[in-house]
């Protein structure tokens, strides 16, 4: 199963380790695959890397995170343009979604949301997901380098 996962639910899981978004995260990488793209990467580094984040997140947990992206994730490169959200910038998660044949797309933005299904992709909340993928995660300290205490 690919699944794409969007800004949103990645600075929710840099936010709270323990919470659901966390936990859908870990849950893709131990049995899904996570799909990326350069425009994906570059939107989620970018989000995470705003003041109002950065003062929360700290510099380890944001590396953490993008670095567990990165290595999890099945890369691509779009070539299909995308018009169908109501909000142009999240038009590259639904691209990545076609590119890499995603059957979901796990998000908590209602500009997202509200396409749910899109062209036969589930776009699910990260609560949602883990029920899709129906497993217990591992340690939310599996996102931080070893020796780390995460913050987030």
């Amino acid at each position: 199963m690919q699944v794409v996962f969007d800004a949103s639910t990645v600075v929710g899981a840099a936010l709270k380790a323990d919470g659901v978004p966390r936990h859908g995260l870990l849950a893709a990488r131990e049995r899904h695959l996570i799909a990326l793209s350069v425009p994906v990467m570059d939107e989620i580094a970018g989000v995470l890397r705003r003041p109002k984040f950065a003062r929360v997140i700290s510099e380890d947990v944001r590396e953490g995170i993008l670095g567990l992206l990165a290595a999890a994730a099945v890369w691509a490169d779009p070539d299909e343009t995308v018009t169908d959200c109501r909000d142009s910038k999240d038009n590259i998660y639904l691209e990545l979604a076609l590119a890499v044949g995603a059957e979901i797309i796990v998000s908590s933005d209602e500009d997202l949301l509200v396409l749910d299904p899109w062209r036969g992709v589930r776009i699910l909340r990260p609560r949602d997901f883990l029920a899709v993928a129906g497993k217990a995660v591992g340690k939310p300290s599996d996102l931080v380098s070893p020796g780390h205490k995460g913050a987030g």
